[in-house]
């Protein structure tokens, strides 16, 4: 029997599966949790979509991480449909004992938000959307020491965001250790809102006016600069294959730091600039880095991030600035 029959038969015992032909049929993609779509029957509204985490992630190097971060992706589900309905899917059963949940199937309809910027589809709208759902996430759980209880995951985090992208990175980049340990220490020391952590293009879908966001396994009560750092991540390294989206950086932006207390803006802003400069580096020399670049785009990342860590920029328009000039100045192609 195979991992997907075992599945299938627990569920039948906690007794979510009802027709006596029903299947799972396996998606593809994820590295870090097992994802299916349950087939309960012939009828259109008995097919869903369950989730349940994996001890060991598919990856190339070894990357563990504690299942009950399948409970925190639940209950991220569930706070977020509360202030924003629609903008996650809509949860059908969950069991924090079999470290699975339930949640709705999402039509055809949908487009996934990478998919669109690699085939050089990189529109204004599409990251204003996403600067807005950030910006009301993280502030409509400031300050909330409900949500500061329920998501104290910070080990969690730790093992999903803090050791294979910045630790690894500075361990794979001795000289710049230092300033992945700092950095490390300041997010884990920080509690301001609730953070998503995974919070990137290929995480979300698109229909219209309707943006879903996905994979919320890694949420945690903490730094929010995170989330922004790591979507800035991605919006920069899609322009390496597509360099007429060069705006779509300061489009998110734009939208999201209104949102930001006047105080807190300009620390915000700066913490940002440093977090994105070494997330960039991350995807090439930590344990995820990003499948889609060349070995030439993947150099023009570590000269740029290497030349600009030591002093980075103090604004993202400013650091927006340098990079989009020095790919024009730079052979950046494919291999």
């Amino acid at each position: 029997m195979n991992e997907s029959d075992n599945f299938l038969e627990l569920l039948r015992r906690d007794g979510h599966i009802h027709h006596p032909h029903a299947r799972l049929v396996p998606l593809t993609g994820g590295v870090s949790s097992e994802i299916c779509i349950v087939e309960d029957g012939p009828d259109p509204s008995a097919r869903y979509v369950v989730k349940r985490a994996l001890k060991k992630l598919k990856v190339k190097d070894d990357w563990f991480a504690d299942v009950s971060r399948n409970a925190s992706e639940w209950r991220y589900i569930e706070f977020v449909g509360g202030i924003l309905p629609g903008s996650v899917p809509k949860l059908r059963y969950v069991s924090e004992q079999g470290g699975y949940f339930a949640m709705e199937l999402l039509s055809g309809d949908f487009a996934n938000w990478k998919q669109l910027m690699l085939q050089g589809d990189g529109r204004m709208d599409h990251a204003r959307m996403a600067g807005r759902m950030m910006s009301d996430i993280h502030h409509q759980s400031r300050g909330n020491a409900e949500l500061h209880a329920r998501f104290d995951t910070t080990a969690n985090f730790h093992q999903l965001r803090m050791e294979p992208y910045l630790l690894t990175t500075g361990q794979r980049n001795p000289d710049l250790e230092p300033l992945f340990t700092a950095e490390v220490d300041r997010i884990e020391s920080t509690r301001t809102a609730l953070v998503h952590g995974d919070f990137s293009p290929k995480n979300i879908l698109i229909n219209g006016d309707r943006m879903v966001l996905l994979d919320c396994e890694v949420a945690w009560y903490g730094d929010p600069v995170f989330d922004a750092a790591f979507l800035l991540t991605h919006l920069f390294l899609k322009t390496l294959l597509h360099p007429e989206c060069n705006g779509i950086a300061l489009a998110f932006w734009l939208t999201y730091a209104p949102s930001l207390p006047p105080t807190e803006s300009a620390s915000f802003e700066s913490n940002l600039v440093r977090l994105l400069l070494m997330l960039l580096l991350a995807r090439v020399d930590g344990k995820s880095p990003a499948e889609y670049l060349t070995a030439s785009q993947q150099q023009f990342v570590r000269s740029f991030t290497r030349k600009h860590l030591p002093g980075p920029p103090h604004t993202l328009s400013e650091l927006c600035t340098l990079w989009h000039s020095e790919i024009s100045n730079t052979t950046v192609s494919g291999d």
